[in-house]
């Protein structure tokens, strides 16, 4: 790689790393997570940045964050970390509703299969039109659809405390 495409790739992480990692946290739910699902999509982005900068970069890393979520939520399970329902520290309440909010979302997401997760991140956190989202994942609008109402429903039964708030307008 020459000096000027390495160049344009730092720029857009500098640029884009903010947003992209909102991303990743919403796809995963935890932020080491999301780390390490950013820095192999940028990894893969990088080998391929000549061809890649000149389409649409960001859609090709949400692409490959979408992607490699699904993969490592197939991979098997012995040799992968298994989350714990309790946390060694202990979490210290701050009074604020919209706080407890949103931990309980992000707990509830966190409990949504990859593709739910997807969808519902790309429809309502990055506000993408079903088409786009289609695209990315590659699958029917219908299915994003179809995807975004059974995630709401599973969010509801999840999460009562959203229920109020999980409404399903869209476009």
């Amino acid at each position: 790689m020459d000096a000027e495409t390495r160049h344009d790739f730092t720029v857009f992480v500098a640029n884009r790393s903010a947003g992209l990692f909102r991303f990743a946290m919403g796809l995963t739910g935890h932020p080491h997570q999301a780390e390490d699902l950013l820095q192999s999509a940028l990894a893969k982005a990088y080998r391929h940045w000549g061809r890649v900068r000149h389409g649409n970069p960001e859609a090709y890393l949400r692409q490959a964050m979408c992607r490699e979520q699904i993969d490592w939520f197939r991979r098997p399970s012995w040799g992968r970390e298994l989350p714990s329902e309790r946390l060694p520290e202990r979490r210290v309440g701050d009074g604020t509703a919209t706080v407890d909010l949103r931990l309980a979302l992000r707990q509830a997401l966190g409990r949504l299969s990859p593709k739910h997760r997807a969808v519902l991140v790309l429809r309502y956190l990055e506000d993408l039109p079903d088409d786009e989202i289609a695209s990315l994942l590659g699958c029917r609008p219908a299915t994003v659809r179809s995807l975004a109402a059974r995630g709401l429903e599973r969010l509801r039964v999840l999460c009562p405390e959203l229920a109020p708030r999980l409404t399903e307008e869209r476009r």
